[in-house]
């Protein structure tokens, strides 16, 4: 479905969300979603305190995924339903407290359990946002806030490792978890003033009701399901990727410490930004040349990530191809997604979300037992043939829409 965003020179673009709103959604978005990632740069660490294989300690990334999981099916569609103000009041608290158990954690199995809430509130608070940003937003508008929100969460996600790494080398990574809960307090306040009152567009559906339509939401929209295992396999490739980064940086001959490994994710920050007007361009009938582009991004970005071993420098220029082609097409997934139906923008993101959730963990997983058995070259391999199969199913997804014009 086509939506025409333009004006004719003499109409004025109705009021929309001021500068101020938009880069509160994309801070606490970018906070919100941080906490999920900061397992990453620690996974030497926590496999070293708990007595973890390094071939099994990727399971504390999994049981951060299925939180994440959890939260898209049973947490995220209440948005839908319920003030979602109130609703981002309880997640935030909740959310602290879930940080200050991971950081008590002394079992593996605690540790496990904390992990898993983290995932949960921390990933319905992130995708509550951005709901929360589309549906607040002008029709004119919405690819700009969306785009910004997630700029948010896609910096917040890569800022995480480094925030993650400076904290657990001066305070430990348990310290990086009661840091974490402190951080989130601090942003209450201005988030839950500042929020629009947005009533609920589904108030009359059950909580029952609002979760089986979700089925019917999959089952309808070609969109959701094309965009969702685009999404399952660039999150794949991603999480291949991050997920062992910390095991070869961390070993000889580099024995880099938590710092210096989390401050590689700064160097993403540089493809996110560059990607930040994806939404504004997929508003301009540029959604197919931007999955295309950032797709080939993805693919191309394994070629020097593989050379890491021989320079550090390919080692950065991989990074920014791998973050460019993921936010890039991750916010034109999303703004498209949005489009399809405006009273289910709770609904839709969590369903979409849900393929992501399943592809980090499959590429959590994955990418732990391979780094086990074939090193750095076989991550890299693996990264490379998710990242080719994504490519490859746009294509033949997209051919058919190409023969009708």
């Amino acid at each position: 479905m086509k939506v025409e965003m333009a004006l004719s020179p003499g109409e004025a673009k109705p009021a929309g969300l001021s500068r101020s709103l938009v880069w509160l959604f994309a801070i606490a978005s970018g906070m919100s979603v941080a906490n999920v990632y900061y397992a990453q740069p620690l996974l030497d660490a926590l496999a070293q305190d708990f007595a973890i294989s390094q071939a099994a300690v990727g399971g504390v990334i999994t049981a951060t995924q299925a939180g994440c999981a959890l939260a898209l099916l049973f947490l995220v569609p209440l948005g839908d339903g319920m003030d979602r103000r109130r609703l981002m009041t309880i997640q935030l608290l909740a959310l602290v407290a879930a940080l200050v158990a991971v950081g008590m954690a002394r079992t593996a199995p605690v540790l496990l359990a904390a992990m898993l809430a983290v995932g949960l509130l921390g990933t319905a608070m992130t995708q509550g946002l951005i709901a929360y940003a589309a549906n607040a937003a002008a029709p004119h508008e919405q690819g700009r806030v969306v785009g910004a929100a997630q700029g948010g969460v896609f910096i917040g996600l890569l800022l995480a490792r480094v925030f993650a790494g400076g904290v657990s080398d001066l305070a430990g990574w348990r310290g990086v978890y009661f840091f974490a809960a402190f951080l989130m307090l601090m942003i209450a306040i201005p988030l839950l003033r500042g929020l629009p009152a947005t009533p609920a567009v589904n108030a009359t559906l059950s909580y029952p009701r609002l979760l089986a339509s979700m089925v019917t939401l999959l089952r309808q929209e070609k969109v959701l399901q094309v965009r969702g295992i685009l999404a399952l396999l660039m999150f794949a490739a991603f999480n291949i990727f991050w997920s062992a980064l910390v095991l070869p940086l961390s070993a000889a001959p580099y024995h880099f410490s938590h710092t210096a490994i989390g401050a590689f994710g700064m160097v993403g920050v540089i493809g996110a930004l560059a990607a930040a007007r994806a939404g504004q361009w997929a508003d301009r009938g540029l959604a197919q040349r931007t999955s295309a582009m950032a797709l080939l991004a993805l693919l191309l970005a394994w070629w020097p990530l593989s050379l890491m071993e021989m320079s550090l420098w390919a080692l950065v220029i991989g990074i920014v191809l791998l973050d460019l082609g993921g936010q890039a097409l991750h916010v034109t997934n999303q703004s498209l997604i949005f489009r399809t139906r405006i009273d289910a923008h709770s609904r839709l993101v969590g369903l979409y979300m849900l393929f992501y959730a399943v592809g980090s963990g499959l590429g959590a997983i994955g990418t732990t037992f391979i780094w086990a058995h074939f090193g750095w070259q076989g991550v890299c391999m693996l990264g490379a043939m998710v990242s080719l199969l994504a490519l490859v199913f746009w294509w033949v997804t997209e051919t058919p829409k190409r023969a009708e014009r």
